[in-house]
């Protein structure tokens, strides 16, 4: 295990709440670990965005969880919705400072599962396998 890696380890191991089930950062990662938030975070890094943007860009998700999901964003603070006073009203999603904030993390995840793809696929392969 790397130095970075025991030190993450000892701060979990060590923290006040520790990995019990009411842990302040269980509920966050709850929420930004979830099916589609990381893609909307993702999709939204690029510039503002309307719903139906959002939509096509994310194509496999529903038009209720991508409601959902944009709505449970903005309760954390990570998305900004502005409604524009047209006929019809035309609404723009954005990340805030917060979500930008979560990018680099993201990004790191994202090459992870890059490059460990193949790792995880020959893992499960044999995994099914035996079972």
């Amino acid at each position: 295990m790397s130095e970075q890696a025991a030190l993450y380890v000892e701060r979990w191991n060590n923290a006040p709440e520790g990995p019990s089930s009411d842990c302040p950062v269980r509920g966050v990662l709850d929420k930004i670990s979830d099916k589609w938030s990381m893609l909307l975070v993702m999709t939204l890094a690029s510039g503002p965005k309307r719903f139906n943007q959002l939509r096509r860009e994310v194509s496999d998700i529903s038009q209720k969880m991508l409601t959902q999901t944009l709505r449970d964003l903005q309760r954390d603070g990570m998305v900004a919705r502005r409604v524009y006073d047209t006929k019809p009203p035309s609404v723009e999603y954005r990340l805030t400072p917060l979500g930008e904030s979560i990018i680099v993390p993201f990004g790191h995840l994202i090459e992870w599962a890059g490059h460990n793809h193949p790792q995880i696929g020959a893992a499960r392969a044999v995994f099914d396998g035996t079972n």
